[in-house]
């Protein structure tokens, strides 16, 4: 976990703590909190991350594809996330700010990037649930995001998520260490393009 950033820095929250590790080795300006696998960790961090300095906040990190035609590595840069319905949650469903912001800064960088919805979801999604995830409308499916969201406070907010696996490479199938290495490099080419940024530049 690195030191507080000033107040014009990028907060970025990572879930997990070689997405953070990733993120710090790249992204140098920036000022990463691991946040802790899963809703309720999430829930706990979004309290901390109010108090944090930062001009924006993103949340940063791996994701679940969610239609046949995603791969290891993309890029996926949410438009809103929200909870998935059938599994009890309340959250509202959480507009990201900064996707336009975002989507400049990454296209053109030699990585697949889409924009998209983001389900967040209590356990992994795997086979048939992906499948009902995407019906709903998403692309991408995370653990956190929109319970991470509450730390934005009134800064902006972007949810940038890299594909580790999906439909036709679940990470249980021969050659997903490939695709989590692929997955590992975009995340890293990621944390780079957002070195030194923040939105209003």
């Amino acid at each position: 976990m690195s030191a507080p950033g000033g107040p014009g820095e990028l907060l970025v929250a990572a879930p997990l703590r070689i997405e953070a590790a990733l993120i710090s080795s790249a992204a140098r300006g920036a000022s990463v909190r691991k946040t802790g696998m899963g809703p309720e960790r999430a829930k706990a961090a979004a309290g901390e991350l109010v108090s944090q300095r930062g001009a924006a906040m993103i949340v940063l990190g791996f994701c679940g594809g969610l239609d046949s035609g995603s791969v290891p590595g993309e890029v996926i840069v949410a438009e809103d996330v929200y909870a998935a319905s059938d599994e009890g949650h309340t959250e509202a469903r959480v507009s990201c700010d900064l996707t336009s912001d975002l989507l400049q800064r990454l296209t053109g960088l030699g990585m697949k990037v889409r924009t998209g919805h983001v389900v967040c979801v209590s356990r992994l999604a795997l086979g048939d649930r992906r499948a009902e995830l995407h019906a709903g409308g998403a692309i991408a499916v995370d653990m956190e995001s929109v319970w991470l969201a509450a730390g934005t406070g009134e800064r902006p907010f972007g949810v940038v998520r890299i594909v580790l696996d999906s439909p036709e490479h679940e990470l249980m199938r021969l050659g997903a260490l490939g695709g989590a290495l692929r997955a590992a490099m975009s995340l890293r080419r990621v944390a780079a393009a957002l070195h030194g940024w923040t939105p209003e530049d």
